[in-house]
């Protein structure tokens, strides 16, 4: 069954939403505020998170923040906030789709299964990635042929990996691995990408699939 937390601090609307959800068979909780939603999904690990943007002790935004810190599930922001910018900022933090109060319960109900559809797909894709001979399990963290990789190198590999062909930062995969005081620390990539070579290309010195984009950044090319 599929997991959903709503997060929305209008009793009517967390009232509305936990009938509707319940009746199509989704699993429900509910949480008032920020802080509260953040505890409930590390905790409860839902599939989906619905999120209102203007709650009581934390903004929305920041909620989508600090669950893009961990976790790729789906959210649908469910709002009041009509103007594009808000619309821009919650997709620019990682929000996968955008609802604006008052809404119909069945265009809501659809965009809830349209982003689940695509979420299950992404990660059927994600459970095999080919690299040179192996092939890469994100969604159970595992490599063919037992092969093991250090959690610093699952955490660069994951990061390239969800975003093929795109060109990743060398600042922004600092930051993201070694935090925000680290972005300087270049030679720390050198020496990842040659083990992460080392382990999963044919031919490290000439890799097919972990590029350098000399004083730019590095890129996954499948």
């Amino acid at each position: 069954m599929t997991r959903i937390l709503v997060v929305d601090d209008e009793p009517q609307i967390l009232r509305a939403l936990r009938i509707n959800l319940a009746a199509r068979h989704y699993d429900v909780a509910v949480a008032t505020d920020g802080s509260s939603a953040l505890r409930q999904a590390a905790d409860w690990r839902p599939d989906l998170v619905v999120l209102d943007l203007g709650l009581p002790d934390i903004d929305g935004i920041d909620v989508i923040h600090g669950l893009r810190g961990w976790t790729h599930i789906p959210i649908v922001v469910l709002s009041g906030r009509a103007g594009n910018q808000d619309k821009i900022d919650a997709l620019d933090a990682g929000a996968d789709d955008y609802v604006t109060k008052p809404f119909g319960i069945e265009e809501f109900l659809a965009r809830i299964r349209a982003v689940s559809r695509r979420a299950a797909v992404q990660e059927a894709e994600l459970a095999h990635i080919p690299i040179g001979d192996h092939t890469v399990d994100l969604t159970r963290k595992t490599i063919s042929n037992g092969l093991r990789l250090t959690p610093t190198e699952w955490h660069i590999l994951e990061i390239l990996l969800r975003n093929p062909g795109k060109l990743i930062p060398q600042r922004y995969l600092l930051a993201e691995v070694w935090g925000s005081k680290h972005i300087k620390e270049t030679h720390y990539l050198r020496q990842y990408m040659a083990q992460l070579r080392k382990k999963l290309e044919r031919d490290p010195a000439h890799p097919a699939h972990l590029i350098t984009e000399p004083g730019m950044g590095y890129r996954f090319t499948p």
